[in-house]
């Protein structure tokens, strides 16, 4: 149930125009925002890729289908690619303050503090940080 909310969330964030589809355009943009690079073209390649109802668009099953998709070695190198934008200071772990700086960039507005909780619900050795594999964990949650 969670993995559901968190790829609702996921969907809504893409989903600018909010008519319950992502476009190639919509696609690029979120991805761009998040600190990757990602072309029109290759973009446009995986909404055809993954589109059901081949009408050039995105629909939550289509995108749950598209961020699930994968070997489990690509999963896992996209999993080390996500912990790498939000860890953005170097140190190897999840700060609050990347945590938040990464969730602004996301449009989602939070406090330090928040962050501070929702990285202890996650923080197995109560350092305060959030290190790969405690942020894994989380993932798989």
């Amino acid at each position: 149930m969670a993995e559901y909310k968190q790829h609702q969330r996921l969907f809504d964030r893409f989903d600018e125009n909010r008519d319950g589809k992502i476009s190639a355009e919509e696609l690029q943009q979120c991805v761009h925002l998040i600190g990757k690079d990602m072309s029109y073209e290759e973009a446009k390649a995986a909404v055809e890729h993954n589109d059901s109802d081949n009408d050039g668009l995105l629909d939550f099953e289509d995108f749950v289908r598209l961020i699930e998709g994968g070997s489990e070695e690509e999963k896992a190198h996209e999993l080390k690619e996500a912990f790498r934008m939000y860890e953005m200071e170097g140190c190897g772990c999840i700060t609050p303050e990347s945590l938040n700086r990464m969730l602004a960039r996301l449009g989602e507005s939070t406090t330090i503090d928040e962050c501070r909780g929702m990285i202890c619900r996650y923080d197995i050795d109560g350092d305060g940080l959030l290190n790969f594999h405690e942020f894994e964990i989380m993932m798989r949650c």
